[in-house]
C-alpha cells in the first residue's frame, strides 16, 4: 500500500470509516435524497422571515427592523426578507415550508459547541457521538447500490461523524474525476489485524471512487440553466452535476458562511439572504429539468438564532430559536409551529416553541420510511401528516 497516497486522500476529505461497509446493499429503493444546507454563522430568523404586523418587532429593532415595504408580505402577518425575492416563488409554487421556532434546552451560544449539537442531535447538556443521521442512513436495507451514503461539497463532516458508512467530503465535482489517479495501490492481506481493517475499508472506498469517476466521465444530460449565487450556489451546481450523472447517495450537503453578523448587519444580511434565495430557486429550477424535484428535499440549519434585540454596532447577538426552511417537490408549503412571543423574552433572546428534533424525526420517519429511527420520541404528528406528502 502507497503510504503518501493514502495520506493524500486522507488530506483531501476523503473519510475513512473503521468498520467494513456492504456499500452495494445499503440504500432504500425510494431514491430520495436530502440537502442539507448550513447557514454557518447563525442566522438572524427575526429579519429573514419578519413578524411585519407585531410592533414589539419594530420596539426592539430601532435601527435593524426591516421596514413593511422592504419585505415581502407571505401572509397577514409575516413577510420575507426582500433579498429573498426569488424564494418567494418557490413559496407561492407551495414547495417551501417555513417552520418557526426550532431550538433546543439548555441553549448554548457557543458557535462550536452548538453546531455540534445540531449534527448530532443533541440538547444543552450532551451532544451525540456521531451524526444525526449516519447510523438511521446506514442502516437502510435494499438491492440498489449506492455510491456514497452522503457527500459533504463544503468539506464541513461534522454530520457525517460515523465510525462506519462511506461518508465523501469533495469541494467540487471535479475532484471525483480525479479519483482514480490517486486510488489506493493495496496489498495483499496481512497477518495484523488492524492493517487487514484499514486494507478492507481502502477497498470499499476505492470501489466508491471508481464507480463515481465512472458514471462523471460518461455523457449525461446536465440542466441548462445555471446558479447565480456565490460559493453556495456553485456548491449547488456541484451537486446537480452529481445527480446529474446518476451518482447516487442519499444526502449533500452544502454551507453558505458569513451569518455572525454582529455588526452592519443589515448589508450583510441582504447579500447573504440573497445568495441564499437565489441558490435555492436555481436548484430547484434545475431539479425540475432533470426530472428530479420530487425525489429531491432541501432543508436549511444553523447553529443558533440572533438576539430578538439588537446592539450598539447595528448588529445582533447570539441568540436562540429561529425560524428555518424545508424546501421540496414533496414538500407542503406553508407555515409550521408557534412564532416565539416577542413579548416574553428570557435577557433579549426567544423562546424556541419546537425542538429541532422534530424535524429530524419528520426527516428520517416520512422523508426516508424509518419509522424506528433515533429520534422517533420527538415525533410531531400534527408536521408528519401535513408537512411532507
Amino acid at each position: 500500500m502507497n503510504r503518501r497516497k493514502i495520506i493524500k486522500a486522507f488530506l483531501s476529505g476523503l473519510i475513512l470509516p473503521l468498520v467494513p461497509v456492504k456499500i452495494d446493499a445499503a440504500a432504500k429503493k425510494s431514491g430520495r435524497r436530502l440537502i442539507l444546507i448550513e447557514l454557518s454563522g447563525a442566522n438572524d430568523g427575526l429579519n429573514t422571515v419578519i413578524p411585519y404586523s407585531d410592533d414589539r418587532y419594530y420596539g426592539l429593532r430601532p435601527e435593524l427592523a426591516i421596514k413593511k415595504n422592504d419585505s415581502i408580505s407571505i401572509t397577514d402577518d409575516f413577510s420575507l426578507h426582500s433579498a429573498l425575492k426569488n424564494l418567494v416563488n418557490v413559496f407561492e409554487d407551495n414547495d417551501l415550508a417555513i417552520i418557526h421556532g426550532l431550538g433546543y434546552p439548555g441553549a448554548n451560544r457557543s458557535h462550536f459547541k452548538s453546531i455540534a449539537l445540531w449534527e448530532t442531535g443533541g440538547d444543552g447538556s450532551s451532544s451525540g457521538r456521531s451524526g444525526w443521521l449516519t447510523e438511521d442512513i446506514e442502516e437502510l436495507k435494499d438491492d440498489q447500490d449506492l455510491d456514497a451514503h452522503g457527500i459533504s461539497l463544503d468539506g464541513g463532516m461534522g454530520v457525517f461523524t460515523s465510525p462506519g458508512g462511506i461518508w465523501l467530503s469533495m469541494t467540487s465535482a471535479n475532484q471525483f474525476l480525479q479519483l482514480s489517479e490517486n486510488q489506493f495501490v493495496l496489498s495483499k492481506k496481512t497477518k495484523n489485524p488492524s492493517l487487514n481493517l484499514l486494507l478492507n475499508r481502502a477497498l470499499d472506498l476505492n470501489t466508491s471512487m471508481d464507480r463515481i469517476s465512472q458514471k462523471l466521465s460518461a455523457s449525461f444530460k446536465y440542466p441548462k440553466s445555471r446558479i447565480n449565487a456565490g460559493d453556495l450556489g456553485r456548491q449547488l451546481s456541484s451537486a446537480a452535476r452529481l445527480i446529474a450523472a446518476g451518482i447516487n447517495t442519499p444526502i449533500f450537503k452544502v454551507k453558505i458562511d458569513g451569518f455572525d453578523t454582529h455588526e452592519n448587519q443589515l448589508w450583510r444580511h441582504n447579500d447573504l439572504l440573497r445568495n441564499l434565495g437565489n441558490a435555492i430557486s436555481g436548484f430547484k429550477k434545475q431539479m425540475v429539468e432533470l426530472g428530479e424535484w420530487e425525489n429531491t428535499l432541501v432543508f436549511t440549519y444553523s447553529e443558533f438564532g440572533r438576539r430578538a434585540i439588537e446592539n450598539f454596532n447595528k448588529g445582533t447577538d447570539h441568540g436562540t430559536a429561529a425560524p428555518h426552511f424545508l424546501i421540496g417537490g414533496k414538500v407542503n408549503g406553508g407555515i409550521y409551529g408557534n412564532h416565539p412571543d416577542l413579548g416574553n423574552l428570557i435577557e433579549g433572546d426567544m423562546k424556541y416553541t419546537l425542538d429541532y428534533r422534530a424535524i429530524y424525526e419528520l426527516i428520517l420517519g416520512k422523508w426516508f420510511s424509518i419509522q424506528d429511527n433515533k429520534f422517533k420520541s420527538f415525533r410531531s404528528e400534527d408536521l408528519n401528516k401535513k408537512l411532507i406528502l
